[in-house]
């Protein structure tokens, strides 16, 4: 390590935050634009999936709560790539990357949403696997990152609240409805598993990412934790968790579980999940049709610049 590393790594080893002008390694810098361009095109790319579905909802209140909660999603996009920015990248060229491909964003978006169920199974297993991922952040070393994640984990809660209310309501109903809650539980508990990301052997920034507490946890703590706090609420709901090995080991105090896919996760990180095309092209044309609106904000931000100029 140079002086200045080693200055800047006694300085998150007391807990004190990095701030946009404070000096770090370009590593730390370069970390923390993927990880949070990553995590805001994530927020932007998981509107989707729901956002088919807000028409659709099978009642008035529970389109109020679907639409508030894209909306959320919107706006924890805006937070994340305003963080991002003060690392100095530009918000277009996080955009750019994330259209032309090259930057990525969840894996677990690039699968479909086929029936209501899937509402209750996203909220209920993929927020509440966020906010595992998420909540840790608060505490992250890099303090705008931390003070935006405090806002975003809030609002993730009630996320997770309202896909669990959605499970058990259906749970409740008929037997059709309990079949429709126990198929989505079926197709989205190993995408929400691997939400955490790859084993920790084969993290390629795991290690450093803990050293410089951008992340407080491991991939596999993470995961586990998931598995610890969705494995009981599943058996309150009366479903079945797709996995004939997860069961509940005394000595560890954890859960057993069975043996992830990686190679499916792999996969879709590659761009060949279900619906990676579709995912793409949909933010593409949205990008396009917005471009009035974008070119509208600048001319009157400039017009306004003048003003106050003059």
């Amino acid at each position: 390590m140079t002086p200045e590393e080693r200055e800047f790594q006694q300085k998150i080893d007391a807990g004190i935050k990095v701030e946009p002008k404070d000096w770090m390694p370009e590593a730390y810098r370069k970390t923390l634009i993927r990880q949070i361009s990553q995590h805001a095109h994530s927020e932007i790319v998981g509107q989707l999936p729901e956002g088919n579905w807000i028409t659709r909802a099978p009642t008035l209140k529970r389109k109020a709560i679907l639409l508030a909660k894209v909306q959320d999603e919107a706006g924890h996009g805006l937070y994340l790539y305003g963080a991002a920015e003060t690392l100095g990248i530009r918000r277009d060229q996080m955009i750019e990357d994330l259209l032309a491909g090259k930057a990525k964003y969840s894996s677990v978006f690039n699968y479909p949403t086929l029936t209501w169920a899937d509402m209750g199974a996203i909220g209920w297993l993929v927020d509440g696997a966020a906010i595992i991922n998420q909540i840790p952040l608060c505490r992250c070393s890099y303090g705008p990152y931390a003070r935006g994640m405090i806002r975003i984990c809030k609002e993730e809660n009630f996320h997770q609240r309202q896909g669990f209310d959605i499970m058990f309501t259906l749970t409740r109903g008929t037997p059709e409805q309990k079949a429709m809650a126990q198929d989505a539980l079926n197709r989205w508990w190993w995408p929400a598993v691997m939400m955490h990301g790859p084993s920790d052997a084969e993290s390629k920034h795991s290690a450093q990412s803990l050293q410089w507490k951008i992340k407080l946890f491991s991939n596999d703590e993470l995961r586990q934790k998931f598995i610890d706090q969705i494995a009981p609420q599943a058996e309150y709901l009366g479903l079945t968790i797709p996995d004939p090995e997860l069961k509940w080991n005394p000595e560890r105090g954890h859960y057993d579980f069975g043996a992830i896919d990686w190679d499916e996760f792999h996969n879709v990180i590659r761009g060949n999940g279900p619906c990676n095309r579709d995912r793409l092209r949909t933010r593409k044309e949205a990008h396009e049709a917005g471009a009035w609106v974008r070119e509208g904000a600048a001319a009157y931000a400039r017009k306004r610049a003048i003003r106050e100029a003059a």
